[in-house]
């Protein structure tokens, strides 16, 4: 059987695969990644639903055929290309391992989920590879198309009564407005903290949602801490 084509690979990366894979892995990984993206239920979306359900047919369709499980040695798979969420937005430098060797490679910021990373002369007769890529959750943060989501602690009182929150997001603190007696879950859209605007992709949006936390500084203290920064002794001492 010859190694999948580029289709198939940017579908089993949809599923979070790194390859031609048994029947019941499959299908466990498209059962996970579909519940995960259920636009009808907090964090989904509609456009990654789509996509997991059409790689998922894709793979049926040409991926699963019996050579596919046959106890039989295949061409080795090519390796996804694993980004944390916050090398998918600055990009950076990782290593993948092709057969006895490791490479290291450079994504571009604004890598997505599905796309492929060429690596010019990489193959063993010379050609090119093109690794599907993989945003997996990292550091409270995880990806979904062009948005991050995390989550970020907040005073009780704060969302019964509203009042301004200070959010420590991966480009600094970020000031946001909470309205009174908003229905939990809360969950506050900050512009343009996204993945960055790359190719036929718009910038995307970082989503927060605000948990409750007694360990959260409160409005007053919050405050208290702003003033803190700015007011310093050298700025005093100026």
């Amino acid at each position: 059987m010859s190694a999948p084509g580029p289709r198939l690979n940017e579908a089993f990366a949809v599923l979070g695969l790194h390859g031609p894979t048994e029947q019941d892995a499959l299908t466990r990984a498209f059962r996970l990644a579909v519940k995960s993206a259920r636009p009808d239920l907090p964090g989904g979306d509609a456009e990654r639903f789509r996509r997991i359900i059409a790689a998922y047919r894709l793979i049926q369709s040409e991926g699963t055929r019996p050579a596919l499980a046959a106890p039989v040695q295949r061409p080795a798979a090519l390796p996804v290309v694993g980004l944390t969420p916050l090398e998918a937005v600055l990009g950076g430098d990782t290593t993948v391992r092709l057969g006895d060797r490791i490479l290291r490679v450079h994504a571009p910021a604004g890598m997505r989920t599905g796309e492929h990373l060429r690596l010019k002369g990489a193959a063993e007769d010379g050609s090119d590879l093109y690794l599907p890529v993989l945003i997996r959750p990292a550091d409270g943060m995880s990806v979904l198309g062009d948005d991050l989501y995390m989550t970020a602690p907040v005073a009780p009182r704060v969302l019964a009564d509203g009042g301004r929150v200070e959010i420590e997001t991966h480009a600094g603190p970020r000031d946001a407005w909470v309205a009174p007696g908003l229905t939990m879950p809360v969950r506050l859209r900050l512009r343009g903290l996204g993945l960055p605007a790359r190719g036929a992709h718009p910038e995307g949006h970082l989503f927060v949602s605000l948990k409750p936390s007694e360990d959260a500084p409160s409005a007053a203290e919050d405050l208290l801490a702003r003033f803190t920064r700015v007011w310093t002794p050298d700025r005093l001492a100026a």
